[in-house]
């Protein structure tokens, strides 16, 4: 078995790559359950949380599926490590198995292959819902997902560039610094609304639990790509963005269980189930909705699918496995 840390996973893996080999997974699609939630009854960490998340693969098919594969993701989340701890508050691994004989084949860092695919299904989204021109991104959240966004959407649309907002600048500023060499133009703004208004693509990367985008203030053809607000109970987006756009989820189980974007407004009467036009799965299959028109507002809610991870994990196994650069713990299984 192969332990594949961090700085192997992002080795092995880049966009817009990683955006086809999901959409090529969606396309040819997996078992992947809804995730598990466990609260973690800690007296001193009452917000700690688990995660699992399973899923297999049904056939070979596939250009990197040597498998079928089983993976499975455990993440725990304490809210506080920043604080407490000075440490990210994901933290997690993930399993790759072989379904033929159950053995475990590798263990890799679960969150750098999170924000890795994370990041690819909101450009895969984009890809098929966003304006082919669209130029100016504006990203609010300046966590761990913010650079891979950025690049994951400049990977498949012409942005030039990037405006991103937080409620602790410095912390964007930190973000924009990354870019600085790279030939995109990433600054810093204080005024979200302002910003909003003038982009084409709005990404949210937040862990805000009230609305901080507010429908009145996406022009005509924006695409908004929601990426927090990763419960039922929490929302980055006010009643008029959902009541404004064309909707679309990265799964369908996700999407109308989870985000709390859409069940907030489907409980309130806002919206109806039928107005979530499709999923990533109706999209790579070329069986849902598209944007009918350059004015359409479009949005895309994720929460998170296991079928993304293991298309990413299988993607970082064959790289690892071909490049012998992996270090291993114990004996190496493979097949």
């Amino acid at each position: 078995m192969r332990f594949i840390d961090g700085l192997q996973v992002s080795a092995a893996l880049s966009y817009p790559a990683l955006v086809d080999i999901l959409d090529d997974a969606f396309r040819i699609g997996a078992i992947s359950p809804l995730r598990h939630h466990h609260r973690i009854s800690l007296e001193r960490r009452p917000e700690a949380m688990m995660l699992l998340m399973p899923a297999w693969q049904a056939s070979h098919e596939g250009a990197l599926t040597a498998g079928p594969y089983i993976g499975i993701k455990l993440i725990t989340m304490f809210p506080d490590n920043t604080t407490r701890l000075s440490k990210p508050g994901i933290q997690g691994i993930y399993l790759l198995l072989s379904s033929e004989s159950g053995e475990p084949l590798a263990v890799m860092d679960a969150p750098s292959l999170t924000v890795w695919r994370t990041a690819a299904a909101s450009a895969l989204a984009s890809r098929y819902l966003s304006r082919p021109d669209a130029s100016h991104m504006v990203l609010a959240g300046a966590g761990a997902l913010a650079e891979y966004l950025i690049q994951a959407h400049a990977s498949v649309r012409p942005i030039t560039h990037v405006e991103i907002w937080n409620r602790t600048p410095a912390n964007a500023a930190k973000v924009a610094a990354k870019f600085a060499a790279s030939g995109l133009d990433v600054t810093v703004t204080s005024d979200l609304e302002a910003a909003v208004r003038r982009a084409d693509i709005v990404s949210t990367a937040t862990i805000s639990s009230t609305p901080i985008v507010r429908g009145a203030w996406l022009k005509a053809g924006t695409h908004l790509d929601c990426v927090g607000a990763y419960r039922p109970d929490m929302r980055e987006t006010d009643d008029d963005c959902v009541s404004r756009a064309k909707l679309w989820v990265d799964t369908r189980i996700g999407g109308l269980n989870e985000a709390g974007d859409i069940v907030m407004p489907l409980k309130a009467g806002v919206i109806t189930e039928a107005q979530v036009l499709g999923d990533l799965y109706g999209l790579s299959r070329g069986r849902a909705s598209l944007r009918t028109s350059p004015n359409d507002i479009t949005m895309f809610k994720s929460v998170g699918a296991s079928i993304e991870d293991l298309a990413a994990a299988v993607a970082v196994w064959d790289t690892v496995r071909s490049g012998g650069n992996a270090n291993h713990t114990g004996h190496e299984h493979e097949r």
